[in-house]
């Protein structure tokens, strides 16, 4: 299977509904080397296609995190260049995979690969995207994101509590609940 067998795909994938994101992740399930195709479609940040194909990935990665270990540098490298809301939010929500996976007691090939200086770029991109213009998903995905990393750097929980604290009175109701709660984790520590 090719690239452009993957973007045909992907132009037909129609519009966001589950069904058709399922559709499409699971044809790069049943073909692995459809992967690295994808990703590659992900980082084309001006090809209308890589929103969508961020859509398909995070169901991928949904159930395959760890085939994103050989990936890690590349991921982590451009996902700072994605712009587009529809396309952050399944990163954002890729980031807190990541984290979860590198910050839990169990092991997965993620935790074994994934570096210092790959975890300080998710961090970087996570706090570029709290202090953005992003819509209230993104920032609690990232939130999570943080808060699992920052257990590692004490540094992160100080700086993500600061910006919590400036932004929680200002912004939705949504923000306001997974900030609070947020909080409390970071205060427990």
């Amino acid at each position: 299977m090719t690239k452009n067998f993957l973007l045909q795909q992907l132009n037909n994938l129609g519009p966001a509904l589950r069904v058709n994101r399922l559709q499409v992740s699971n044809l790069v399930l049943e073909n692995p080397e459809l992967l690295k195709f994808l990703i590659e479609i992900v980082f084309e940040v001006d090809n209308k296609l890589s929103v969508k194909a961020a859509w398909v990935l995070e169901y991928v990665l949904t159930e395959k995190l760890d085939w994103i270990a050989p990936y890690l540098e590349e991921f982590t490298l451009n996902i700072g260049k994605l712009y587009f809301g529809s396309a952050v939010r399944p990163a954002a929500k890729i980031y807190g995979f990541i984290a979860k996976a590198y910050t839990s007691k169990n092991n997965s090939i993620v935790k074994e690969v994934l570096t210092k200086k790959q975890v300080d770029r998710i961090i970087e991109t996570g706090f570029d995207w709290m202090i953005s213009q992003h819509k209230v998903a993104i920032k609690a995905y990232t939130m999570t994101t943080l808060f699992l990393l920052g257990k590692n750097s004490d540094w992160v929980h100080s700086e993500l509590k600061l910006i919590l604290e400036q932004n929680i009175a200002k912004e939705s109701a949504a923000y306001k609940a997974r900030g609070k709660i947020t909080l409390g984790l970071i205060n427990k520590q």
